[in-house]
């Protein structure tokens, strides 16, 4: 993330992976809470269009933040479905169950239960791994 004094004593957030990324804070804290809504917005809408989300470029210094994990698990599952060219009614077709269902569960705005991630990315061949990191 940019965070950028802007001309009313608020920083500016922008995101150089995201450009139509654009919010405000009144101070770094506040920035980066309401980067994080507008992220998830971003990335909300992109999924809903069938656009790419790309993985996160190197932080080289700026502010990031992290997606909840049940967010970035839909994200991953939402990569793996397009590095192996399936649709989501493909993927419904190999879990058996209906396409609102896989809608539902790429859906970052939705609380999916985790297992159902888990389930569809062992149907794509994939599976989850997370780690932990320090605390910026």
């Amino acid at each position: 993330m940019d965070l950028i004094p802007d001309d009313n004593d608020t920083l500016l957030v922008t995101a150089r992976d995201f450009p139509e990324l654009t919010t405000f804070g009144e101070d770094r804290k506040d920035a980066l809470e309401k980067a994080l809504g507008a992220l998830v917005a971003v990335i909300s809408a992109r999924i809903e269009d069938r656009e790419d989300v790309p993985q996160p470029s190197p932080a080289k210094g700026r502010p990031t933040v992290a997606l909840p994990t049940l967010i970035a698990s839909k994200v991953a599952l939402y990569r793996a479905m397009g590095e192996a060219g399936l649709t989501q009614t493909a993927l419904a077709e190999r879990l058996g169950c209906d396409p609102r269902q896989v809608r539902r569960l790429l859906d970052p705005l939705n609380a999916s239960r985790q297992d159902h991630i888990d389930n569809a990315l062992k149907a794509l061949g994939k599976r989850l791994v997370i780690s932990v990191s320090d605390a910026a």
